[in-house]
């Protein structure tokens, strides 16, 4: 009975994603014209600061007006923070392949305060502000290359109802690595993630995913070694063109509010 309410909520939200009415935001307010632009540069005579998060922490804390800060070709080892007050801030490298932030942070890594970092703290790129931007530049993390003597899970995505429209998406993705691994495992509820047009590499073990909770996984024409539907878990699914359409469109992530 439980499985089939999770299913109809499914359903139903597939009809509402590929919807125009899903969106919290009733009207966007984004700003596309640059009212300043930052350099960044690694040598200090080519710019205006050394670092991104350099650049960024020149911005007044309440920012009203977009900011765009160009990134020139290098690889960034550092690890950035944008707040929540910040709004309108686009960060524009010379391109994917040339433009990298990257940093290594983990959940269990102790901070300055001798705790763990937890999820959330260890990104490389924390965005906590609206209106954000980015265009030609690479966040370390797009190709997921792991290390593993055990089984770990490549995604831990959390949603704790089917009224929240949240979830994991992953497109023309490659994961990568040693050991063995799964695409995800649970964390809280109704966790929900989904594989589309992914490179998968034998490190990815046939079940695909940990079993744990009420959730929503799926792939859709992904392949590789590790994307072999055979072996998956009896609750993810190869999902139809339909079902995968809202996971995919920038209507997932209100792209049609704040992209240009």
């Amino acid at each position: 009975m439980m499985l089939k309410l999770f299913w109809k909520a499914h359903q139903n939200w597939v009809k509402l994603m590929g919807s125009f009415n899903h969106s919290l935001l009733q009207k966007a307010s984004n700003k596309f014209t640059a009212c300043r632009t930052i350099k960044v540069h690694k040598n200090p005579k080519k710019g205006d600061f050394v670092s991104v998060q350099g650049a960024i922490n020149s911005l007044p804390l309440v920012n009203l007006c977009r900011v765009v800060i160009s990134v020139s070709a290098g690889i960034y080892r550092e690890k950035v923070v944008i707040p929540a007050t910040m709004a309108y801030i686009s960060l524009e490298g010379e391109g994917a392949a040339k433009t990298i932030i990257e940093w290594d942070d983990t959940a269990d890594r102790r901070g300055k305060d001798g705790k763990p970092l937890g999820t959330y703290a260890s990104a490389t790129v924390a965005v906590n502000s609206p209106y954000f931007i980015a265009k030609n530049i690479a966040f370390k993390g797009c190709h997921l290359h792991a290390k593993t003597n055990s089984f770990g899970a490549l995604t831990a995505q959390k949603r704790e109802s089917f009224l929240e429209e949240t979830g994991f998406s992953f497109v023309k993705c490659r994961v990568t690595g040693s050991g063995a691994l799964y695409l995800g495992r649970a964390w809280g509820t109704f966790s929900r993630v989904v594989f589309a047009y992914t490179y998968m590499d034998k490190i990815i073990t046939s079940r695909g995913w940990a079993d744990w909770g009420l959730y929503s996984y799926g792939q859709y024409k992904c392949w590789g070694p590790g994307a072999e539907y055979g072996g998956r878990v009896s609750w993810s699914r190869e999902l139809t063109k339909q079902e995968v359409q809202p996971f995919i469109s920038l209507k997932f992530i209100d792209g049609y509010d704040w992209l240009p």
